[in-house]
C-alpha cells in the first residue's frame, strides 16, 4: 500500500519538475503556460494521492470527496486561466509580432 503512494508522489515530484525546468528554460509565452498548467497538475496529482492515502483504506480504497471537489475546481480555474492567459498571449502576438518574452521586455523600456 505505501509503495503505491509512493509511486504517485514519484510521478507528482517528476511533473513537478517538468513545469520547473519548463518555466526556467523557455522564453516563449505559449510554452509558459504548458508548464505552469503541468505544475497545477503535479499538485493536483499530489492532493489526491495523499487525500486517497490518509482516508484509511489506502490508496485503492476510496478518496475524500473534499478533495476530490477541491482537484476539480482546481481543474476548472486553471482551465479558465489559460484561457484567458491564451487570449492575452494572442492579442500580444497580433501587435507586437513575437512571442519571445525578452523581446516584449525590451519593448516596454
Amino acid at each position: 500500500m505505501l509503495d503505491m503512494l509512493h509511486f504517485y508522489l514519484i510521478a507528482s515530484l517528476i511533473l513537478y519538475l517538468m513545469g520547473i525546468y519548463t518555466l526556467a528554460s523557455n522564453r516563449n509565452m505559449i510554452k509558459l503556460v504548458i508548464g505552469i498548467e503541468i505544475l497545477v497538475a503535479a499538485v493536483n496529482l499530489n492532493f489526491l494521492a495523499l487525500a486517497a492515502f490518509t482516508s484509511g483504506q489506502g490508496v485503492l480504497g476510496p478518496v475524500d470527496p473534499l478533495a476530490q471537489t477541491f482537484v476539480v475546481l482546481s481543474i476548472c480555474v486553471g482551465g479558465a486561466i489559460a484561457a484567458v492567459a491564451l487570449a492575452l498571449i494572442r492579442n500580444a502576438f497580433n501587435h507586437y509580432g513575437t512571442l519571445d518574452v525578452r523581446e516584449l521586455r525590451r519593448l516596454r523600456e
